[in-house]
């Protein structure tokens, strides 16, 4: 009887244990799923981009709230076009109020330079004109405009190699147009650009072009980062021997400073555009965009940019990787971990304009 009673205690015992570790596993699983944000992981939520400079724009219906996405890939869950433009119009008229911030107006507002017009690729053939602001997907855009010019038929048979290279893709800039034909396009093209947080682009451009390098882009590393490391570096026996390359300590010093940096740009010429401003590149305040998409939700929009431009029948854009352009927290708390908070608001000083004109938050998790 004794033996039985102890039988049927170990048993419940063992269950008991079973039922915690399950719950705890169901716990763990639902804490790794979700992001910094609260997103789940691999999702791309659409919101009305907020900032700390202008008022948020009123909502006139309660009911009409900005519509989240947790699977953009499922076709059930992908917004409707009615969605899609009531956020790209409140993206549209926030960049206009920025626009119409006088104390921000140093920071926003450039001229239609050759540098601008360089930066913009047309096409004709559909009315289409294009800014490029890179680390932010546009070699794919590139791609898209490639098929649409008729060099390829689809965006996967472009081999990557022809797609940077401006003499051949069949690209053309507005910069190699006469002032009249530029100003007709201008006023009566589709125009577009795509945008991402600022500073997380930065990471991106540090990446790319001083650490991973490209073979094709030696000048980064063996031109560029040495004359960065020289003047910013604060260890002087380190700028000696600078053995192990560009830092993102030296290159936030580098951007956040105001009057050196200047110099210096002019010396490294059109190899900036990975870095500059989204002003410098595409003077959002001076050209009427018809559409700005956001790298986050890109999922999303690219499908209805094209359809916005009458090409979604045409051409499609390339497959987005799950989660690949999620906004990644731990990776930029990562980067500046170890980067004063001087130099951080230095560099927030100088990207603030982008950071209102697109609706991007200001990083307070950085600055304070």
């Amino acid at each position: 009887m004794g033996g039985a009673m102890r039988h049927h205690w170990l048993l419940l015992g063992a269950c008991g244990w079973v039922l915690l570790i399950l719950v705890f596993v169901t716990k763990f699983i639902s804490f790794r799923a979700v992001d910094d944000y609260g997103e789940r992981v691999g999702g791309q939520s659409w919101t009305v981009p907020a900032h700390k400079v202008v008022k948020a724009l009123p909502v006139s219906s309660p009911e009409k709230t900005v519509p989240k996405w947790s699977q953009p890939d499922q076709p059930s869950a992908l917004p409707t076009e009615a969605d899609w433009q009531w956020v790209s119009d409140k993206r549209m008229e926030l960049l206009s109020s920025v626009c119409d911030n006088s104390s921000l107006r140093n920071l926003t507002h450039v001229p239609i330079s050759k540098f601008v017009l360089d930066r913009i690729f047309v096409c004709d053939k559909h009315k289409i004109l294009f800014c490029q602001t890179p680390k932010v997907g546009n070699t794919q855009w590139k791609k898209v405009l490639m098929v649409l010019n008729g060099a390829f038929p689809t965006v996967e048979e472009i081999p990557e190699n022809l797609v940077h290279d401006h003499e051949k893709n069949g690209l053309p800039r507005l910069s190699s147009l006469s002032p009249k034909d530029i100003t007709h396009r201008l006023s009566t093209y589709f125009k577009f650009l795509i945008v991402r947080d600022p500073f997380e682009r930065l990471i991106s451009a540090f990446k790319d072009k001083f650490v991973k390098n490209p073979r094709f882009e030696p000048w980064y590393k063996h031109d560029i980062a040495p004359v960065i490391i020289r003047k910013y570096r604060k260890s002087h026996r380190d700028r000696e021997g600078a053995a192990s390359g560009l830092h993102f300590e030296d290159f936030v010093r580098y951007l956040g400073d105001a009057e050196g940096r200047q110099r210096l740009d002019r010396q490294f010429g059109d190899y900036i555009i990975h870095w500059v401003t989204y002003a410098d590149l595409c003077a959002p305040c001076e050209i009427h965009y018809s559409v700005v998409g956001h790298h986050e939700t890109l999922g999303q929009d690219a499908a209805h940019i094209l359809k916005a431009a009458g090409i979604d029948q045409l051409v499609s854009y390339p497959a987005i990787p799950p989660g690949i352009t999620r906004y990644n927290k731990t990776k930029v708390e990562t980067y500046f971990s170890g980067i004063s908070k001087r130099d951080i608001r230095r560099l927030y000083a100088r990207y603030q304009g982008d950071f209102n004109l697109f609706g991007y938050p200001k990083p307070d998790f950085l600055l304070n």
